[in-house]
């Protein structure tokens, strides 16, 4: 309870419908145990940074609630540079994450890297 009523409230603050809230922490408890501070607020201001808007970040926590526990310094920085490298710009950037905020959460090596390179392999080329 004491955990409960403080991660609900920022929740809401952040957009959440209580529906959503409730939702969010049935199917992700160890949400409770995250810091506000240190892990949650950090993370959203920086997808705010990177051009993902607010109404975004709240359905991309309703859906993908895990996002709030990815490491920004491990995880999503080094994800949203190696976008960058292959040439996407800021605003397709943050149209991606706003779409698919679970390619945060994928591993570079293992998944990312590997199936850009096929579908080069397969032919596609950049605009």
């Amino acid at each position: 309870e004491e955990n409960l009523k403080p991660k609900a409230l920022w929740l809401s603050q952040v957009g959440l419908s209580n529906d959503q809230i409730a939702k969010v922490i049935a199917s992700f408890p160890a949400l409770l145990g995250y810091s506000i501070e240190a892990k949650m607020k950090p993370t959203v201001q920086w997808l705010l940074d990177i051009g993902v808007g607010q109404e975004r970040i709240a359905n991309a926590i309703a859906n993908k609630p895990q996002l709030l526990g990815y490491s920004l310094q491990e995880k999503m920085k080094p994800t949203v540079r190696w976008l960058a490298d292959i040439g996407m710009d800021e605003l397709q950037i943050a149209r991606v994450i706003s779409t698919f905020p679970p390619l945060l959460g994928c591993s570079l090596e293992q998944n990312l890297k590997p199936t850009v390179q096929t579908l080069r392999d397969q032919g596609l080329t950049q605009p």
